[in-house]
């Protein structure tokens, strides 16, 4: 194991599941979110789009807020919400939306986001 910090992987499932964590950060984070098709940004809208339809509320909440860092605007997720609602579903959005709420609300206000 490297000298960097561990991944979103391990720091989540690393002790339960040691060979899912170092997939989920060596080949998921590591490599797809790094292939230069879509920037973070879009490849953030996606998969936050694929979790509300999915109603996979744990894994959503890390991916709102790491949607944020890479810079989606709260407007652009609230929009995102909102139009899916129609296509997976009100408990799906509604869900979504109080996920989104709350992760606003643990956020300074001028945090810029992470590169």
């Amino acid at each position: 194991m490297s000298a960097q910090a561990p991944g979103p992987g391990r720091r989540s499932i690393g002790d339960i599941t040691p060979k899912l964590a170092e997939l989920t950060d060596d080949v998921l984070y590591a490599d797809v979110w790094e292939r230069p098709g879509l920037s973070k940004g879009d490849r953030s809208l996606v998969t936050v789009a694929a979790l509300v339809a999915l109603y996979r509320a744990d894994e959503l909440n890390l991916h709102l807020g790491l949607a944020l860092d890479n810079g989606v605007t709260a407007d652009e997720l609230t929009e995102l919400i909102t139009h899916l609602a129609f296509y997976t579903g009100w408990p799906c959005s509604v869900t979504a939306a109080k996920q989104l709420r709350a992760i606003l609300a643990d956020r300074p206000e001028n945090e810029a986001p992470r590169p």
